[in-house]
């Protein structure tokens, strides 16, 4: 299954906010020794075997489900420390390519793991199949496609431990049911919540922050601006009043100043912009 693509970089690339320039699966990855580093964005992740990874004076051992993610012109070696050692890369660069694997809060230089039963543990496969069947990846094609690994990677990948940020989403559904089923309720609040999960409302709130980088009241609060947009819009002659409490504000002066703060216009502002 062995295969590898590197990519002409034009201008056009150069201007997008992510382009791809090479993607392959290595089964019997030789030694590599880049004391200037590599030009671009580098990702590297064991398939197979172990393998051991240099840079910076740090040396971490590979194993399955574990990669890593360079910064351009990092020096960094690596090698098989078993008698097979199979790896996939990816090599990327762009415009906004630093600032974008920045606000995913992707770790440059730290061992990435993830769980086997995952996507990203069967990505060389998928990939497998689009350069057999010379898949596209120029311009725009190529940006969507590191941007779709940049999500998958935040999404699933975990550092020194940590929960993945799927995994985070996944113990926080009965929250998102209990708030979808009673987000009209004004007595919802973090204790209830808390009582739904069977954790502290402390915990609870350390949980919401690691998934969402907000409290789940703030949570509960921008849901139900959410379902009052959905009101305005689809029953004009409702007041503002009744919309109010039909999404849990007990006040509608308090309700007004919430949606004012996260929309920046008034409801009824918001119902003559988008209604009908």
């Amino acid at each position: 299954m062995q295969y590898g693509r590197h990519f002409v970089t034009t201008e056009g690339d150069k201007r997008l906010p992510l382009h791809l320039t090479s993607v392959g699966y290595d089964e019997h990855q030789v030694v590599i020794n880049r004391e200037e580093g590599f030009p671009t964005f580098h990702w590297l992740h064991t398939v197979k075997g172990v393998g051991e990874f240099t840079a910076n004076g740090q040396t971490v051992r590979m194993q399955p489900n574990q990669g890593i993610l360079l910064k351009p012109g990092v020096p960094h070696s690596y090698r098989a420390e078993s008698p097979i050692w199979s790896i996939w890369y990816l090599t990327f660069d762009g415009a906004l390519a630093n600032p974008i694997t920045a606000s995913l809060d992707l770790q440059h230089m730290q061992l990435i793991s993830w769980a086997s039963d995952c996507e990203l543990a069967r990505i060389h496969e998928h990939y497998s199949d689009k350069c057999r069947y010379s898949f596209d990846f120029a311009g725009i094609n190529g940006s969507q496609e590191v941007y779709a690994f940049l999500a998958q990677l935040k999404r699933f990948g975990q550092i020194s431990g940590q929960q993945s940020l799927s995994k985070g989403h996944e113990r926080l559904t009965p929250i998102y049911m209990l708030i979808e089923e009673t987000y009209g309720d004004s007595g919802l609040g973090l204790a209830q919540m808390a009582e739904a999960l069977g954790v502290s409302s402390q915990y609870l709130n350390t949980l919401f922050r690691q998934s969402w980088g907000m409290s789940p009241y703030q949570y509960l609060v921008q849901f139900r601006i959410q379902k009052s947009k959905e009101l305005l819009v689809a029953d004009r002659h409702r007041t503002v009043k009744a919309i109010a409490g039909d999404v849990g504000f007990q006040d509608d002066s308090h309700f007004v100043h919430t949606f004012r703060k996260l929309t920046g216009m008034t409801p009824v502002q918001f119902r003559l912009q988008y209604g009908e």
